[in-house]
């Protein structure tokens, strides 16, 4: 018993949908690592990305769940509700990636020189991967805040899920920005590189602040008021890189509007370029719809004391 008098062990951890979801993902983790050790196999920039996600995640996952069912997580300085929620939201959104990259690049409808074995491993591996991507959003949708429930943690709202989203999309246009997108031609594209980090810094900053209980150091102002003010800045930010960054790159004066026929595939700018494009539109797409809910959102992380929620 702890001091409480309560259980050190945490039923809840176990026998509860929340801990199934998170069973289940330590089991999906599993079979993939097993699988793609034993036979499928992975290769190439791409293969290790998809195994290094799968690793994280389920790493991260296992301290999750053993924290929980210990209750050890009451000793860390940190907001547990708003930490397991915005690793959910990441682990799915990285599970989801390596769903769609490794079949796209390893699962062949022939069978390859190493035999039909490895292909149905590697179709097997697909399916837990899809399989582990449910669970991981199970979690998220049993964390998120409801209609009409008092919120006491910001990620669980949809405003923080959401950036989690655009953090994990500016990743996506920071790797595309590395593959050669010669990014470094114009005075106004290095101008959409700021943009991107600085808009990807201030969200990071809101998610650090929320998951290390530090939303009243922002003195100045009500912490939900500077998460809005944040956002309504990327708002303004992304909506001139959308801009800027297309009439830099594909306007005849400047680019291309074309895929050059001399360009290799997998190694060409131009197609870096439309990535960067598309998700600057995304992430801009990503921040409106932020601004939006962060007008109806009043979070009690900063307002109700300590045992409101029992």
């Amino acid at each position: 018993m702890d001091s409480q008098g309560g259980p050190y062990l945490n039923k809840g951890a176990l026998c509860s949908p929340l801990g199934g979801a998170r069973l289940c993902q330590l089991a999906m983790g599993c079979a993939v690592m097993a699988m793609v050790t034993h036979s499928a196999g992975y290769s190439g920039s791409h293969g290790v990305f998809c195994m290094a996600a799968w690793c994280c995640c389920f790493a991260v996952s296992v301290t999750v769940f053993f924290l929980d069912a210990t209750r050890l997580h009451s000793y860390l300085r940190v907001s547990w509700d708003n930490l397991t929620v915005t690793w959910a939201a990441c682990a799915t959104l990285m599970y989801v990636t390596a769903s769609v990259v490794y079949p796209l690049f390893f699962v062949r409808s022939e069978c390859p020189y190493e035999g039909c074995q490895v292909r149905d491993f590697r179709i097997a591996v697909t399916v837990c991967s899809i399989l582990g991507t449910l669970a991981y959003g199970a979690e998220v949708a049993l964390c998120r805040a409801r209609p009409g429930q008092i919120v006491v943690g910001y990620m669980a709202t949809v405003p923080g899920l959401l950036k989690v989203v655009q953090a994990f999309v500016a990743c996506v246009i920071f790797g595309a920005l590395a593959n050669g997108s010669q990014f470094s031609r114009y005075a106004a594209t290095v101008y959409c590189v700021v943009v991107y980090a600085s808009c990807f810094a201030l969200t990071a900053l809101v998610v650090i602040m929320t998951v290390c209980k530090r939303t009243k150091t922002v003195r100045c102002m009500p912490f939900d008021r500077f998460v809005v003010v944040c956002t309504f800045l990327e708002v303004l930010l992304y909506l001139s890189a959308s801009v800027v960054w297309p009439v830099f790159c594909f306007d005849t004066k400047y680019g291309t509007p074309w895929r050059p026929s001399w360009c290799p595939q997998g190694k060409c700018p131009w197609d870096s370029q439309v990535v960067v494009a598309v998700f600057s539109c995304v992430n801009f797409g990503l921040y409106l719809t932020d601004l939006l809910y962060s007008q109806r959102v009043r979070f009690g992380s900063t307002r109700l004391p300590a045992n409101s929620r029992a």
